[in-house]
Formats: structure tokens, sequence, C-alpha cells
């Protein structure tokens, strides 16, 4: 690899400008594309490139000391959870502040990427135009592509993925509808609280196939994020205080109305709601199981209820889509599974990086922009990477530690504990530089 490789990035949401800010900063020549005609990615509500699934009530569930920038801290004056609007200001601004905006090419989207006989990468753009790189860093995010289960039968209503959801009223109106929501994550937590207001919905109904913690924003009055368990302790006794502390507070989910979970808290991504728990109590929603079949006017659970819907939503997450990769080696298997060193690379491939490929607790966010340290340092070869078995040999120690909490899907294979991936990160980061050092000698 060059001295100076030239660099493709593709995406310019949060993982793709601040990796763009650190290699301008090591003086790594790069162009970024953008398919939208902004930065902020999935923070840009209503963004023309179809890939936000922003809706006009959403605030980041992620406290804002935990979300913001190292080098570019968020207003004094912020509240503790920011609506999207500001977020996505607060991106804009970033990257005015450092000077990205020129460097980022929008309206325009990476159709194919393919590695040539010489191990560099071709480029083919929407325009047409082919250009070719030393190094490419995959930013194109994972919350764009609706995976929306297949149920036999037909439905007579309106259906939905919540990527599309974008209020009560757009861009199906709920008014006086009977809705039935699918899924027990963060989207949908949100989406049928919404919905339950008894001005708007008739009544909503929360289908899911396992019971889930609903864990509050706040505990003790203080953001829960910023009571984390810090990376110093040893997990599983984390776990155990923060497992205890959380059944507590909360007692048992049966107690407003849902069904008790089959697993300890924290055994699955959060799923984190101000105002769940109460409507669930006060009776403006029922939560059924997961559905079997549609049945004209109505859906039918797994216990024989039937209930006549106008309208579903399917809160039922997202697939991993790299459509500009068409090598097998490059994509996810069949359950979702995506193992990579440090979450960024392909052992055998040391041009490649893909940015911001994590579910963290708390937030990508950060976690992007420590990402960045390691890309730019291995660009500018002052971090070596270890072999690949070497490689090999860390991922599968990394799966184990990131995912023994949880239970086994396909949501959680990419799921990391934010505080320790950055620990382990910076320990990769100076032992990376010390394998310079000793090859140098």
């Amino acid at each position: 690899m060059p001295a100076h490789p030239t660099v493709c990035i593709i995406g310019a949401g949060c993982s793709g400008f601040t990796t763009a800010k650190r290699l301008a900063e090591h003086g790594i020549p790069y162009d970024c594309f953008e398919e939208s005609d902004d930065i902020g990615g999935n923070w840009y509500f209503d963004n023309p490139n179809g890939r936000s699934a922003c809706y006009e009530s959403l605030h980041i569930d992620t406290s804002t000391t935990r979300l913001q920038f190292e080098d570019f801290p968020a207003g004094a004056d912020w509240p503790h959870f920011p609506h999207h609007s500001l977020i996505h200001s607060y991106f804009r601004d970033y990257v005015d502040h450092f000077g990205l905006r020129d460097s980022i090419t929008f309206n325009t989207s990476v159709q194919h990427a393919s590695r040539t006989d010489a191990g560099t990468w071709r480029i083919v753009l929407d325009t047409g135009q082919v250009r070719e790189y030393d190094a490419l860093v995959v930013a194109n995010g994972h919350h764009w592509s609706p995976r929306i289960p297949q149920h036999p039968g037909t439905f007579d209503g309106v259906t939905l993925h919540s990527h599309q959801y974008r209020s009560p009223f757009e861009p199906v109106d709920m008014r006086g509808k009977r809705v039935v929501v699918v899924g027990m994550g963060n989207s949908g937590l949100d989406i049928a609280a919404e919905l339950s207001h008894r001005s708007i919905a008739e009544h909503v109904w929360v289908s899911a196939r396992r019971g889930v913690w609903v864990l509050a924003k706040y505990r003790g009055g203080k953001p829960a994020d910023k009571m984390m368990m810090p990376p110093w302790m040893p997990k599983r006794l984390g776990l155990r205080l923060a497992r205890r502390a959380i059944r507590k507070s909360l007692g048992n989910m049966a107690d407003y109305g849902l069904p008790e979970p089959d697993h300890e808290p924290l055994s699955a991504h959060p799923s984190v709601s101000v105002d769940f728990l109460a409507k669930a109590g006060s009776g403006d929603l029922t939560c059924v199981p997961e559905i079997e079949r549609l049945d004209g006017d109505a859906v039918v659970c797994t216990d024989g209820t039937r209930v006549r819907a106008d309208v579903i939503v399917f809160a039922t997450g997202y697939d991993m889509r790299f459509p500009f990769f068409d090598d097998p080696a490059l994509l996810p298997d069949e359950q979702h599974r995506m193992p990579l060193f440090k979450r960024m690379m392909r052992p055998g491939i040391d041009n490649l990086y893909y940015a911001g490929l994590a579910q963290a607790s708390p937030t990508i966010v950060n976690l992007a922009e420590q990402q960045s340290k390691l890309i730019a340092e291995h660009l500018d070869g002052s971090y070596r990477l270890p072999g690949p078995a070497a490689m090999a040999s860390a991922i599968e120690r990394d799966e184990k530690a990131h995912l023994a909490q949880y239970y086994s899907a396909p949501r959680h294979t990419i799921q990391v504990d934010f505080a320790r991936y950055v620990r382990d990160l910076h320990k990769e980061l100076a032992a990376g530089r010390k394998r310079v050092g000793a090859r140098a000698r």
C-alpha cells in the first residue's frame, strides 16, 4: 500500500463523516460519496434517499453525554434525550466546523465495488464513472433495509414497516383505526405508545414472539445509561448487579399486562421507553402473542386470539445489506452473522473497513469515532494489523465476550458493549503501534 493511499468512503452518515474527518487530519486523500443531498443518513428526517427511519416524534434513547463526539461536545443547554432534529443539526454543525462538506460528493451513489487483481478497489458510480482506490470504507448503515415477516393468509387492511412510519397521520391516518404493531424493539414501543393515545387509534395491540424487559430512560432521576457498568468491573458481577437493580425498580412485566420475558434483563438489546409501561398498565394498548396467520380483516395469533384490525405496523427490524458487493465473502451469512476483526475488518483483506457496523449500547456515534482512529492509523502506517490467524482468534474471543449475555437471534449478531469495546480497541491500537516499531527494528 502506498504511503498515502487513496480511500473511498461509502456514505456520509455519522460513521462516514467522522471517518472522513480523521482521514483529513492524517493527510490521507479520500472521496466520500453520499446518495442523498445532505449528511446525516438515518438521522436526516424524510431523507430523500429513503434511508431514514426517523418519525416526527423520535427522540434518541441515548443521553447527550453518551452520544456526543469527544472532539465536538454538544451544547451545554441540550436536553438529556434530544429530538432527531437536534441530532441532525449537530451532525451538520460537526461537518461544517471541520470543513468536511466540500469533500463529500452528494447525490451520488456507489453502484458496485470490487477488488482488482492488484488488490485495489474498482468503484462504479451511478453516474457511470469508474474510479480506482487503494482502500474502501463501507459506512452505508444497517437500519435502512426493512425486514418484514411472511405470514400465511391475506390481510384486507393496510400494512407498513416502521421504517415508513412518520406520524399517526402519515403515511396512514390512524385516527379511529384498530392497529396491530408487530415487535417490541424501541421503534415498536415508541409507535405503539404514540398511537395508543385515546385521541388517535381506537385501540392498539402489540404482537411479539416473546416478552421483553421494557427499561426506563431514567433511573434515580438520572439518565439510566450513565449508570452502565464500567469496563473495569468483571462482566458477570456488573450484569448481576444491573439485573438486580432493574428487577427491583420495574417489578414483573406481567404486572403491566405484558408477557413475562423468557430471558434475564440485558440479555437482549435494550427496549427503552418513557411511557409504554404506563400505557400498557392503563389499558390503552394490549399485548398478544406473535401472529400465526392473516385472516382477511384480522390477524390470528399463536394462542388462537383473533384481532380484527385496519392497520399492521411491522416494527420487525432490518437486514444488513451492501448492495454494491456481489462477493459472498464480503456479505453477512443467512443467519445475519458477519464476524469482523474489531467489528471492522475481514482477515486477509487489509484495505476494507466496515465503519459503524455494530449495535452498541449506548450508541454508534462514539463507536464510529473510535473506529476511525484505527482506520486512519492503519492507512498511514502507524498501526500494523496482526496476522490473519491472530485476527481470526481475536474475532472468536471478541464474539464470545460481547455476545455471551444475549440470547441467540439475528438481531444480536453485531451487538457490542461500548465501553469494553472501546477499551479493547485502544489496547489493540497500542499493540499495533508496537508491531510497527518491532518490524522497523
